[in-house]
């Protein structure tokens, strides 16, 4: 169970440091440079972690999931991008493969 920890932490972390690039501003500002490197690092040894008992498409996919949901999320509520009903439904449609390929792992 430790590993399905260390995945979301890693998903967590990768959606910290997309944010932070965001922030960065092309890594022209130091604090958000500092953070997202930090976020980058984190999130790689958590997988690393992770990979210890997870199968590695399964945990790579689910890592990049947890990415890109919470990216495209943080990216309408913080920069005010644009929802629309296909952004919802390609979430759903993550969502939906997630949930499948864990699934499938636990066989």
């Amino acid at each position: 169970m430790k590993e399905c920890f260390y995945l979301v932490a890693a998903g967590i972390f990768e959606v910290g440091w997309a944010i932070g690039l965001k922030y960065s501003q092309g890594f022209t500002k130091t604090l958000p440079n500092i953070l997202t490197i930090i976020g980058m690092v984190a999130s790689f040894y958590f997988l690393s972690l992770s990979l210890k008992s997870l199968p590695i498409g399964t945990a790579y996919a689910i890592w990049t999931g947890i990415g890109t949901i919470g990216t495209v999320l943080l990216g309408i509520i913080l920069f005010k991008e644009p929802i629309n009903f296909m952004r919802i439904v390609s979430i759903v449609f993550i969502v939906s493969g997630i949930i499948g390929l864990k699934l499938i792992s636990i066989e």
